[in-house]
């Protein structure tokens, strides 16, 4: 795999996949919504407006789809439609795109998140669990669904179902961070519901796994293999930072402060990493300590 297409690559993950790719010869092109500079290898879309320069993407032989609108923040009826609008016709835009290449691209890789599941208690869930109720699982039902024209036109699709990815500089951690460093944080609610977690290192490796993995496709549960309650993720993040992680915040005032959007804290998916362990894939982090460790600069 060498020439590599990605959308969303100045976000959290992608700001940590490009240079990775770049690092085992890969050749990226990035997808940007502003024109491109004349020596830049970049290609021009804007999934609002429904266009895309499918010239600059001649040549392309795999692509990793990370770009959509964050599902954080209040979802007001703007805000759900946003999300839907970025996530849902943008990949449907890049999909259909790809699919009328001659050739097409081997390979998509296609973000997508456990919130698919919904809410799902102790159960160790699989790929081929069904999508939860509610509005963030039918969002991203929608989102993976519109994927389907690259699949139809005989392209490789890995629905990379993410759980909660941990690293430096951005994502759920950097969100919790300033509390937990002022001896302030501690558990979600009851703190009962899983944490399906990733390192940021084993995210990017899992995504360049998936590119050069010829059986590898379809949905993907990506993350460790040691989910953990809420609960012992505040303990475990305390510890990681050596501070006291005791003050929980009840279920009420998550609900009173984000609306709706708390049952992605509420709530909880245990996710079966089994099928990406099954194609090869070895994790750097297995463990919550080391991941967390490495997330805060604190190996060695």
């Amino acid at each position: 795999m060498v020439n590599v297409l990605v959308s969303g690559s100045t976000g959290f993950i992608g700001s940590a996949l490009v240079p990775h790719l770049a690092e085992r010869g890969c050749r990226v092109t990035r997808l940007v919504r502003r024109d491109p500079a004349p020596s830049e290898r970049a290609a021009r879309w804007d999934p609002a407006a429904g266009t895309i320069d499918s010239a600059a993407l001649e040549g392309v032989e795999g692509v990793v789809h990370l770009a959509g609108e964050n599902v954080v923040g209040r979802w007001t009826a703007r805000k759900k439609a946003r999300i839907l609008e970025s996530r849902v016709r943008g990949t449907r835009l890049l999909s259909e795109a790809l699919a009328g290449l001659d050739p097409p691209p081997a390979v998509m890789v296609c973000a997508s998140g456990q919130d698919f599941y919904g809410d799902r208690g102790v159960e160790r869930v699989s790929e081929e669990a069904g999508a939860g109720s509610g509005f963030v699982s039918e969002a991203t039902a929608e989102w993976e669904a519109a994927s389907q024209p690259a699949a139809d036109a005989g392209i490789r699709v890995v629905k990379a179902r993410l759980g909660m990815v941990l690293g430096d500089g951005g994502g759920a951690l950097a969100r919790m961070l300033p509390a937990f460093r002022l001896g302030l944080g501690g558990r979600f609610g009851d703190g009962r519901q899983y944490v399906s977690w990733i390192s940021i290192t084993d995210v990017v490796r899992v995504i360049h796994h998936a590119l050069t993995t010829g059986a590898l496709s379809g949905p993907v549960n990506v993350a460790a293999p040691g989910p953990v309650t809420n609960a012992e993720f505040a303990r475990a993040l305390g510890r990681a930072l050596s501070r006291p992680a005791l003050l929980p915040t009840p279920a009420f005032a998550l609900r009173l402060a984000l609306g709706e959007m708390a049952v992605l804290l509420l709530g909880g998916v245990r996710l079966d990493p089994s099928k990406l362990a099954a194609s090869g894939f070895e994790f750097r982090h297995s463990d919550l300590e080391s991941a967390l460790r490495s997330a805060l600069g604190r190996e060695g």
